[in-house]
């Protein structure tokens, strides 16, 4: 496992520093993670960012350590907001052990937020 780290290629790969690197040399598999947490509005379109950032870097490891690779984004909103894709790597926990990311608090700015205009 490493994190912070460059990965040093043959060839010239821009986005080369995941935050997380997990590499099972048993299993013959490497896991890229990226974590970030954008405005509410651009979760989405951040996690489609991310995974196109690191594909050219998965491609590398493939090819040079002779490992299957994957991506893995966890990108959580502002507010506690998340993707529906967020709980397919996540799937082996339970609904109760997930719901921990989008817990009622996250919400609770959005709730007691005053969305009334003052007129002048």
């Amino acid at each position: 496992m490493l994190w912070n780290q460059a990965v040093h290629t043959d060839r010239e790969v821009t986005a080369n520093r995941p935050d997380i690197i997990i590499k099972n040399n048993k299993e013959k598999t490497c896991t890229l993670i990226d974590v970030a947490i954008p405005a509410d509005r651009n979760v989405v379109q951040k996690e489609e960012e991310k995974k196109l950032k690191y594909k050219s870097l998965c491609v590398e490891i493939q090819r040079m350590w002779n490992l299957k690779c994957t991506v893995i984004t966890i990108i959580i909103g502002a507010t506690g907001i998340v993707t529906r894709s967020l709980r397919r790597p996540f799937g082996n926990c339970t609904r109760k052990t997930f719901d921990r990311f989008t817990t009622k608090d996250s919400y609770a700015r959005n709730s007691t937020h005053n969305t009334e205009s003052t007129a002048v």
